[in-house]
């Protein structure tokens, strides 16, 4: 793991830690937000564009902006202290989630390892040996996102497309209220 990555994920347990105990509401918005703007960097540092591009459009954008939204249009309550009490039941499934997390992540090959199941695993051979005749397209990453996935595809853009088109007209029903 190199040092960005490591800081990249520290930030991000920071600020799911940090969405889990802060009481005041707005606060507890922007640390989703820079949660989920942390998890899409990680994406594009494991060469995952595709997934950190949706990431940040639903997870930091499109998300943000509906909690924001129904903040507006909800009582906030007043809070008495800043940080919500943990209970130890929950300390203790957090300890052991983090102990699992510990032990599982060092266990992960690093990206691009060339020892890595992935990197010369069957199916990646496959695709990379049979993209071109199969579905005629140059790029095996476009190939594979479009011919062998394409139903997977056809669904994240869907997910995007409805989502975008929520906002929008949430922000148009707020314009004229």
């Amino acid at each position: 793991m190199t040092p960005v990555e490591a800081t990249i994920l520290v930030f991000v347990i920071g600020c799911a830690l940090a969405t889990a105990v802060l009481r005041d509401i707005l606060a507890v918005i922007i640390a989703s937000a820079a949660y989920s703007l942390g998890i899409a960097i990680l994406w594009v540092l494991l060469q995952a564009p595709d997934v950190a591009l949706t990431e940040a459009a639903v997870g930091a954008g499109i998300m943000t902006l509906l909690f924001l939204l129904t903040v507006a249009k909800t009582v906030n309550p007043s809070t008495d202290h800043l940080f919500e009490r943990i209970r130890p039941r929950t300390f203790v499934v957090l300890v052991c989630f983090l102990g699992a997390m510990l032990v599982t992540v060092p266990a992960l090959p690093a990206v691009g390892d060339a020892g890595s199941p992935v990197v010369d695993g069957e199916v990646t051979n496959y695709y990379l040996d049979n993209a071109y005749e199969e579905t005629e397209v140059e790029n095996a990453v476009t190939a594979v996102l479009a011919a062998y996935r394409g139903f997977d595809t056809l669904g994240e853009a869907a997910v995007v497309f409805t989502a975008g088109v929520a906002v929008l007209l949430a922000l148009r029903r707020e314009a004229f209220v």
